[in-house]
């Protein structure tokens, strides 16, 4: 697909959007059905989008301008029933899209999960988008899976997360709650192969997008490998308090099998998180411990060291419709003389301690039917950033359109948001709701 063929599309996007006339609604139902909402009378809804992105310029690795150029169909419908157990519902959500860039169809089951209520404890079976934590598309102790390409080429932001096979159980309790979650199927991150985007490997010395695209051996379906989380939280007089648990595995992969085949490592963690009003507006901050249990000495470097992470956050309306937010993140690897001694290529490990600051802008005009935003990443240890500006024009009940960009740079091409600089792109969606 040729960058003009984009380039074509996404024009053709603005152009049609210009003829769709905008209305006088109240947008304040604008956005996710609420999960556990219960409609009486259950209706079919979803909508039908077309997307299209291209990078700013050729990636060798790759061969193409194209990033993203598809169709998607979403359909879902919830049902409530009455019966001896309460607030028993069943949710579905379906996909079906077609992706100009990597020549596929496909269908796929975004949501079909039941849900139901006994005594104190809320249950809910199936597949389900899995999500805790206070970061800011910072995930600390949310160690469920993630859609990595989807976010980085443009799709909506839905879609950096990943549904999973899973039970969830949420007990409320005088003196805690609690959520507990099985996860038997084990479900990784959608991470690079090299399919759509480039990737710095240390083997090659350079970016490269492998051919076939690489794959992984994912941990067999068994009690053992069944992932587990748990998060007990409670307000105490205006301050969200949780803690975290897990045990599981890492969501991408390390060259740990056999002649170097990549498979998923087994970590645990625990963690915990404080968020409370605090002046004009929200603070937050969070910490974990990641467990290695395959290397905890940190000697053999095809497996992630253990770390400790922390993160503050603070986020306010600086003016009417204008928000700001700012996060400080530290990984702080241990056993970090031990990884560069082993490490076949030390000068490419990460630093002991990496940080990262981020930064949100929100701003809604046009009586909140356009919102502008910019968030951005920048990390003074690995000197590289990753912009991403966006603008939403919702014009009506059913018409929406986005365009952004998704712009990486560094000043070395080994560290994580440098490597990704000849991926950087932009991208336009069209989104017919009904």
């Amino acid at each position: 697909m040729s960058r003009w063929y984009l380039a074509l599309c996404t024009a053709g996007l603005l152009a049609f959007s210009s003829f769709v006339p905008a209305q006088e609604d109240d947008w304040d139902d604008w956005g996710e059905d609420d999960a556990w909402s219960e409609t009486s009378e259950p209706t079919w809804t979803g909508f039908v989008e077309v997307a299209a992105g291209s990078r700013w310029q050729e990636d060798d690795a790759v061969g193409r301008y194209a990033t993203l150029g598809e169709l998607r169909a979403r359909l879902e419908r919830t049902w409530t029933f009455d019966g001896a157990l309460a607030n028993n519902r069943l949710d579905l959500r379906l996909d079906a899209l077609g992706d100009a860039v990597v020549d596929d169809l496909d269908a796929s089951v975004r949501e079909l999960a039941w849900g139901f209520s006994t005594g104190r404890w809320d249950w809910r079976t199936g597949r389900q988008v899995l999500t805790w934590g206070t970061g800011d598309l910072l995930f600390l102790n949310d160690l469920f899976p993630k859609g990595w390409v989807s976010f980085f080429i443009g799709r909506d932001d839905e879609y950096l997360k990943v549904p999973s096979d899973a039970v969830r159980l949420t007990g409320y309790f005088d003196a805690v709650n609690l959520d507990i979650v099985a996860i038997p199927s084990f479900t990784p991150d959608e991470w690079l192969t090299g399919e759509r985007l480039s990737f710095y490997s240390p083997a090659a010395g350079g970016i490269v997008a492998p051919e076939p695209p690489l794959s992984a051996h994912d941990p067999s379906m068994s009690v053992a490998n069944t992932e587990w989380a748990l998060r007990a939280f409670r307000n105490v007089q205006g301050n969200e308090l949780a803690l975290y648990g897990y045990s599981g595995f890492y969501h991408q992969p390390s060259p740990t099998g056999p002649n170097g085949a990549l498979e998923y490592a087994e970590m645990r963690a625990l963690g915990a998180s404080w968020r409370r009003p605090l002046g004009p507006g929200l603070f937050n901050a969070e910490v974990s411990r990641y467990d290695s249990t395959d290397d905890p000495d940190g000697t053999d470097p095809a497996i992630p060291n253990d770390q400790y992470r922390f993160l503050l956050g603070y986020e306010w309306e600086a003016a009417r419709n204008f928000n700001v937010a700012f996060q400080y993140y530290v990984e702080w690897t241990l056993n970090h003389d031990a990884l560069l001694a082993n490490s076949p290529w030390p000068e490419d490990e990460v630093d002991e301690r990496r940080t990262w600051l981020t930064n949100r802008l929100t701003w809604r005009t046009r009586q909140e039917r356009v919102t502008w935003s910019l968030f951005t990443f920048w990390s003074p240890t690995d000197n590289d950033h990753y912009l991403r500006p966006q603008v939403t024009w919702r014009m009506n009940d059913t018409w929406q359109l986005a365009a952004g960009g998704n712009l990486f740079g560094g000043r070395h091409p080994n560290t994580f948001f440098a490597q990704f600089e000849d991926d950087s792109n932009v991208y336009a969606r069209l989104r017919f709701n009904y």
